[in-house]
């Protein structure tokens, strides 16, 4: 008997879309939102405990240098998944709608363009909160905005019988419920009870007091809407059971992902899938006496980013290479999936650093987040240049609106090297790569923000 084939061209060579379902990897991407990248137990914290998070960390290849392409949630998703800077195309502020260019290019219909049935499950954020249809930019809609339930709906799409290749994502909204928190609101998807004993609570971040030369941009921004920032009269027991919050939230995500990965477990899919766990910004947790997002402080922009993958290759293994999680991802999977990345497009895609899990390769020589302050309608801009050892902020108005901080040494932020004549070689070159990145991802229309960069 013939069998009819339906065939795919792959890396230049016309495939069997049957050998391209056997070979190519499925592919599981796990997001929370407003977790920074050291609220895991893996990264070293002893304030919560993520068994579920860190089983991914052993599973796989955690990059430590991950930092989200814009700190606010639609922003830094509709990086993901068009691949393009937030700035670049008009996309700084959440509900913005994805250019009608776009809408056929995200990250969801190059997948399936390249064979594989690509599903959703939660919180989509670009520009609506969940997925506007039951089929929409290229993926299957398995369930809404809405944690409750979300894991349950991704462990029944794994249950499926398959017949190619999947893109599966499950995005959470947690610990984003700090926000909800912060205003003596009800949580929508989790409980938190409040420690009768303030000593129950974590203690205050080393990096608590604003530091000198902070950016006064930020004070600025913070006093502009109360109901972002109700935490100006927050006594440091009101942070310490700020911090608690914000950890049993991500403890309660942490719950949720240990059921996708239970089913991972069962079915034994790491043979033949790449997991992928990200956030798409942090929060302030108190450092520096910041909630919410927004500003470039370390516990905002950088995320966790952990990749697993088939077999378990290079499990455990922690590697400091720069990796933009915004821009990054479509060129990360789309290697993994045997799709094209469409021009235009200036991430780079982390496999084969991944994959060899050497140090000692060179990434990026430095990446670059955004920021504008939409939310609070103040509407300050700033950028974050990250080399291997330097951070480099500029924001356009205000004092002190230039920092520099050793991340060998200072990864908390409190000594803006800026200010110091020693240091002003290093500030010019990080101006120049800012510079650079500038003109090569102009904004709309070709503008660029080029006079904001001292001279």
């Amino acid at each position: 008997m013939k069998r009819n084939l339906t065939f795919a061209l792959f890396c230049g060579t016309l495939v069997p879309m049957v050998a391209l379902a056997q070979e190519r990897p499925n592919i599981i991407y796990i997001m929370t939102d407003q977790q920074s990248a050291t609220a895991m137990t893996c990264a070293g914290n002893t304030d919560l405990q993520t068994p579920n998070m860190d089983r991914l960390a052993a599973h796989g290849v955690r990059f430590e240098n991950a930092y989200c392409s814009m700190p606010l949630s639609g922003p830094s998703r509709s990086s993901m998944f068009t691949g393009y800077m937030p700035g670049t195309v008009g996309l700084c502020a959440n509900g913005t709608p994805l250019p009608d260019s776009l809408r056929t290019q995200t990250l969801g219909t190059l997948m399936g363009e390249a064979g594989y049935h690509c599903a959703y499950a939660g919180k989509w954020h670009v520009h609506t909160n969940s997925l506007p249809s039951e089929h929409a930019f290229g993926f299957e809609r398995l369930h809404g905005h809405n944690d409750y339930g979300l894991a349950e709906a991704c462990v029944g799409f794994l249950r499926r019988k398959q017949d190619k290749p999947f893109f599966l994502v499950a995005s959470f909204d947690n610990p984003h419920n700090i926000c909800e928190y912060a205003r003596k609101q009800n949580l929508p998807y989790a409980t938190v009870e409040e420690p009768v004993d303030i000593e129950e609570c974590p203690n205050l971040p080393a990096n608590f007091a604003v530091a000198p030369y902070d950016a006064d941009a930020l004070i600025f921004e913070k006093s502009l809407k109360y109901r972002l920032h109700p935490t100006k009269n927050y006594t440091p027991d009101d942070w310490r059971r700020y911090r608690n919050a914000y950890c049993r939230l991500v403890e309660a995500v942490d719950v949720e992902i240990g059921k996708i990965v239970d089913e991972i477990d069962r079915q034994n899919l790491w043979k033949n899938t790449v997991v992928i766990f990200a956030s798409d910004h942090g929060d302030g947790q108190g450092a520096h006496q910041w909630n919410q997002k927004t500003a470039l402080y370390e516990e905002v922009a950088n995320v966790p980013f952990i990749v697993c993958l088939p077999e378990g290759k290079n499990a455990g293994k922690v590697l400091p290479q720069l990796v933009n999680a915004g821009v990054d991802l479509m060129p990360s999977i789309c290697d993994w999936g045997g799709a094209e990345v469409p021009s235009g497009r200036k991430g780079v895609s982390i496999r084969p650093i991944a994959e060899k899990g050497d140090t000692a390769i060179l990434g990026q020589p430095y990446i670059v987040s955004e920021t504008v302050f939409t939310e609070t309608g103040g509407g300050t801009m700033g950028w974050m240049v990250r080399t291997t050892d330097y951070k480099y902020i500029l924001y356009n108005m205000g004092l002190y609106r230039e920092q520099l901080y050793d991340m060998n040494f200072d990864r908390g932020e409190m000594h803006n090297l800026a200010v110091e004549k020693k240091y002003k070689d290093v500030v010019k070159r990080h101006r120049e790569l800012l510079a650079e990145w500038m003109t090569n991802h102009s904004m709309n229309e070709g503008k660029t923000n080029l006079h904001y960069i001292p001279e």
